[in-house]
């Protein structure tokens, strides 16, 4: 099956779920998140606020904030596709970028490399922990330094999705960022990376 055939079909699976079923999601992998420990070890996480019937990760990011955690928002550049990632405080102000997604207004964004976590999207994964995304090559674009390194621990990387964007296989191309770990409302799969 191609990429988009399954970005169809599994963005109508995640779309089918009601306001309840996400909510109760949202809450179930904040529990999850901290029987694991994703929140301990991190000072630095990268987060995403959802569109289009994204996982809300809302409740995670507050529980982090409430930890004392660094807590950040990717923030997309003038030209190109390599983000940055602005911090997320009490004052800060927030503008839309040109999708409409509001990022925060921070003139001392960092590069991802400097996170310890960083919670991506996806429209769907597989147990080899390979992640679909929307297509826009952005996340793949910001990582691209981590192929370049032999050995690196930092940012992991970790899907949040639903069970329902779950799937046997998917395509993927070199330049395809394998993932550490998803987060879903049922549990957390963890993947070596080393294996891909």
């Amino acid at each position: 099956m191609t990429k988009s055939t399954l970005r169809r079909q599994l963005k109508a699976a995640r779309n089918a779920l009601d306001s309840l079923a996400r909510k109760h999601a949202a809450r179930a992998a904040v529990r999850l998140a901290l029987r694991a420990g994703l929140l301990l070890r991190a000072r630095r996480i990268g987060f995403y606020l959802p569109q289009h019937g994204e996982f809300d990760v809302g409740p995670l990011m507050n529980q982090a904030l409430w930890m004392g955690r660094e807590c950040s928002l990717p923030i997309l550049p003038p030209r190109g596709r390599v983000m940055r990632f602005g911090r997320l405080g009490n004052t800060t102000r927030m503008v839309a970028n040109r999708y409409g997604i509001p990022e925060p207004l921070d003139l001392a964004a960092r590069p991802a490399r400097q996170l310890d976590v960083l919670l991506m999207p996806l429209v769907g994964f597989d147990l080899s922990g390979h992640r679909l995304g929307m297509g826009g090559g952005y996340y793949d674009a910001t990582l691209a330094f981590m192929r370049h390194r032999r050995h690196w621990r930092k940012p992991r990387l970790i899907g949040v999705a639903y069970e329902c964007q779950r799937v046997d296989s998917l395509p993927h191309d070199p330049w395809d960022m394998p993932l550490d770990a998803v987060l879903t409302e049922s549990r957390l799969y963890r993947f070596s990376r080393r294996a891909q």
